[in-house]
């Protein structure tokens, strides 16, 4: 490796990193006799997870953030001429996704069609020291496809194939291309489906790299309770299983969670190429229904009172007057302004009406009004299309203004206090924005409109946005409970998991990436 020989640490010592040397001597006090080579090291791991090391071999002759023609060519013969560009505005659009952050794109943009071009890609990089920026369909709303210290993009839309479909063990293994909305279209004969729906029509690997979530989790999970399996290119280009090679059980205790590890890693420590997924049985019928409330309060009252019913809800979400208003417009609904839950339940006749029948009796008991029901399929379509669309009904509040979204999870227990609160701030903030949640899960979005020229205002937007991650983790909760870290919250998740938790997340960074390569300034 580059850094070894930058450094001439003696090679038996780099195979596994250990805190001493070979045969290290202890003080009486338990303290290590070689105290200079333990800090070299420790800054060495520092180093190789930030990606401080130089540039090598094709691009050694080159400025940092240009990648010369001797490499492009490298990589066109690996995927093929057409599936390389280096063009500007191809980079652009891949140096950016749904966030207000501020982002870099990559040097090149490389299509690998398959497995085995994704590992020589990977390695190819990986031999000459140029970062990698794995990349889906840039729907992610933290800057992680953001090409900081510029690299290689690897877009892995065009692997879009459903591998393997095992109906009886209620199982699926797909590609990076496929995305959640594909996948339901393909099983939609089959009596399963894929329930995990983040809004955005993402790729399902995309959703296991940043273990997104959904209207749907408070009943069916997030992805790290529907992902079995993954396949994974490390950074070096070895070909990984997280749970060994097309095995798709339900539960295992054979070492350590390889698979946990990968999935929320943020492309940070390896490309996910197939992921197996978990599928669930449809649910013979659906009724969906929408409630405004006279305060949020109220709605986030009864959001508390029907899981503490035990009442199996499929969905429930919040969204406050602001977005309601929002959504009227640009859905072309006629919902009341004012807070409002919609809600969904699955199951037999049988037991959709006695779901109903208690819920129905909570919201009322909390001041509910203009409830209504939707039984048929287009009214439900129509309804979760709207909640769907929020983000882009959002943006239509304050045309020309980019959108920023920061979200936040807590204790069910302590989300009317949080959302009660957050609700005051953003009405004292002078700010555009609106709230909406899976409330289900304790779970809640703020939606900001910010002009992005205006540093004042997003000076703003970023206090705001710190303010309400500092409020989650003092009542117990988290920074983000499906968004993930990316760029924006780094100094946030540091403050949630602590010195020791962000030194261990270093630690295993390293492992996998000592080169610091994949992703880099991501999470850490």
């Amino acid at each position: 490796m580059g850094w070894q020989r930058q450094h001439q640490l003696p090679p038996q010592w780099l195979t596994g990193w250990s805190p001493c040397p070979p045969d290290p001597v202890l003080t009486p006090f338990g303290q290590c006799s070689h105290p200079d080579w333990c800090l070299a090291m420790a800054q060495l791991l520092r180093a190789a997870t930030w990606g401080m090391f130089p540039w090598r071999g094709y691009c050694s002759q080159k400025e940092k953030g240009e990648l010369c023609r001797d490499f492009v060519e490298a990589l066109k013969a690996v995927v093929g001429g057409s599936h390389v560009s280096t063009a500007t505005a191809v980079r652009e659009q891949h140096g950016r996704d749904e966030s207000v952050h501020r982002c870099q794109p990559p040097d090149a943009v490389v299509w690998p069609q398959n497995v085995e071009q994704v590992s020589r890609v990977a390695a190819l990089c990986y031999s000459q020291g140029v970062p990698i920026i794995p990349f889906g369909t840039g729907t992610g709303l933290e800057g992680g496809v953001c090409a900081v210290q510029g690299g290689v993009c690897i877009n892995l839309t065009q692997m879009d194939q459903i591998l393997e479909l095992n109906l009886e063990d209620f199982s699926v293994v797909v590609e990076p291309g496929v995305t959640r909305k594909a996948l339901n279209t393909h099983l939609r004969d089959s009596g399963l489906w894929f329930p995990v729906d983040p809004g955005a029509d993402a790729s399902l690997c995309g959703m296991a790299a940043t273990a997104a979530s959904g209207t749907n989790a408070v009943r069916y999970g997030t992805m790290r309770d529907n992902v079995l399996n993954l396949e994974v290119v490390l950074p070096d280009g070895r070909l990984l299983h997280t749970a060994g090679p097309r095995r798709h059980f339900r539960k295992s205790a054979a070492g350590y969670n390889l698979t946990g590890l990968f999935v929320g890693s943020e492309g940070t420590l390896g490309l996910i190429t197939a992921t197996t997924l978990r599928l669930h049985p449809a649910p013979e019928a659906t009724v969906a229904a929408t409630c405004a409330f006279p305060s949020v309060q109220a709605a986030v009252d009864s959001t508390v009172h029907i899981l503490q019913a035990a009442v199996p809800v499929a969905r429930i979400e919040f969204l406050d007057e602001v977005m309601m208003d929002a959504c009227n417009r640009y859905s072309k609904l006629n919902c009341s302004v004012a807070p409002t839950l919609f809600l969904e339940f699955h199951g037999s006749q049988q037991a959709l009406e006695e779901q109903l029948q208690r819920t129905e009796e909570i919201v009322q008991q909390n001041g509910a009004s203009d409830f209504s029901w939707a039984k048929e399929a287009k009214e439900r379509r129509q309804l979760w299309a709207a909640r769907h669309n929020a983000w882009y009904a959002a943006l239509a509040l304050r045309p020309g203004c980019k959108g920023y979204s920061t979200d936040v999870c807590v204790p069910i227990s302590r989300l009317p206090e949080i959302m009660v609160q957050t609700k005051e701030d953003l009405n004292a903030s002078g700010l555009t924005g609106s709230i909406v949640g899976h409330v289900g899960d304790g779970n809640f979005h703020c939606i900001l409109l910010v002009n992005p020229d205006d540093v004042e205002e997003l000076g703003r937007v970023k206090a705001f946005a710190e303010q309400l991650g500092r409020r989650a983790l003092a009542l117990h909760g988290t920074c983000t409970g499906e968004h993930g870290i990316g760029l924006g919250k780094r100094q946030l998740l540091q403050e949630e998991v602590g010195a020791v938790g962000v030194e261990t997340m270093r630690q295993l960074k390293a492992v996998l990436d000592p080169r610091g390569l994949m992703n880099p300034g991501k999470v850490l």
